[in-house]
């Protein structure tokens, strides 16, 4: 394709985080160009925010049902290509089911919906039209993680049993919904945020990084979910237990309570032969234990398939994993463009059914918490 791949999106205006995010890792490889937006709820702010982005006044819309419309009007040639939907989750599920109603591809954040059956919808529409649907898992984005998935799939491990992944975070060990952080706010809101704070936010993440990495998917889960803020909504902690294909069994934590924690997403794989050890705040490294051999510390840039963009040693962060799925989704898209065949699983991104699945463990571990007991995986 002799273009840019054009990009419209739903959400990301005044106060959100996350949409600064992705219009500068949409941008970094020079692949993709924002051409429109609905930044905001209210028409006028998203009118004003469209200024800042610096964005013609006709392709900054008032809705995104505007946003889409009229998108699907415009030539082959102007019109965007992709819609990028990033809102609070209960307004994943309209966006998107939209886009693709209109014949757009969909970059989305997690998680996916706000429960199963939407998800599920989401999924037929997929298959339906036949179009591309990225799942911002931005983790999954991380050289060393795809090496780490890439040493288990050789079998470097062995047989893999144990898996023990947590996501611990501090900004949430007060009231921070009442301080006016927009952030904090939906998040703890079930309207928006769904039937869980922490297992939705950031327990999809480590869930999706385990079966990632190890290439198995949960089967079973036991889970214990704990709200310690006094009148908050959803959960802010908990605990699973978890059972894997082919025996393996594992641990997920999962905070937003744990005073002092940044972004303390890590995960630890044991087999019968090795174990890894990953840590996000540490994205760079990934450490090797063996039975018969020297631990060893392996380093981002050692394999030429990893996706680094510059030599060893020049640190690249959570911009660039964001980044890594982005130009993935972009080539795909542009593949489409030129009539050739694309999908996640040959550009390496995240698709609806990790989707499905986020969204299923969501309400697992809500369900297997009220009945404290042990529940098959949902889905």
């Amino acid at each position: 394709m002799d273009r840019k791949v054009r990009m419209g999106i739903v959400g990301g205006g005044y106060g959100a985080f996350i949409g600064a995010v992705h219009r500068i890792a949409c941008r970094l490889d020079g692949y993709i160009e924002l051409v429109c937006g609905a930044f905001d709820v209210d028409p006028n702010k998203s009118k004003e925010f469209g200024k800042e982005v610096f964005l013609p006044s006709d392709r900054v819309y008032g809705t995104y049902k505007e946003m889409i419309e009229a998108e699907a009007k415009l030539p082959e040639g102007e019109r965007m290509d992709f819609v990028s939907i990033v809102t609070p989750n209960h307004v994943h599920h309209p966006v998107a089911m939209a886009a693709l109603s209109n014949g757009f591809h969909v970059a989305c954040e997690k998680p996916m919906t706000v429960n199963v059956q939407e998800a599920k919808e989401l999924q037929q529409k997929v298959r339906e039209t036949g179009l591309l649907f990225l799942l911002t898992h931005t983790y999954t984005g991380y050289p060393m993680v795809q090496h780490a998935r890439k040493m288990v799939q050789e079998g470097q491990l062995g047989k893999i049993r144990r898996i023990v992944v947590e996501y611990p975070q501090g900004w949430m060990a007060q009231r921070t919904e009442d301080t006016g952080c927009q952030q904090a706010s939906w998040r703890v809101d079930p309207t928006q945020a769904g039937g869980s704070f922490t297992m939705g936010d950031i327990g999809t993440h480590a869930a999706n990084l385990a079966e990632t990495i190890s290439g198995l998917k949960i089967t079973e889960m036991c889970a214990d979910l704990h709200t310690y803020v006094s009148g908050r909504k959803l959960d802010d902690d908990g605990n699973i237990l978890l059972k894997f294909e082919d025996g393996a069994t594992g641990l997920l934590w999962a905070s937003g309570i744990a005073v002092g924690e940044e972004n303390g997403l890590n995960i630890r794989i044991y087999g019968e032969k090795g174990g890894l050890t990953w840590r996000q705040e540490e994205p760079n490294t990934l450490i090797a234990a063996w039975l018969d051999k020297p631990k060893q510390i392996l380093r981002t840039g050692i394999d030429e398939a990893d996706d680094t963009r510059v030599p060893p040693g020049h640190p690249e962060g959570y911009l660039e994993a964001f980044a890594n799925l982005y130009v993935h989704f972009a080539k795909a898209i542009a593949d489409v463009k030129a009539g050739k065949s694309a999908s996640p699983q040959t550009h390496g991104f995240p698709s609806v059914d990790e989707g499905v699945r986020g969204m299923a463990f969501i309400e697992g571990a809500v369900e297997s918490s009220k009945k404290q007991s042990w529940i098959k995986f949902p889905v």
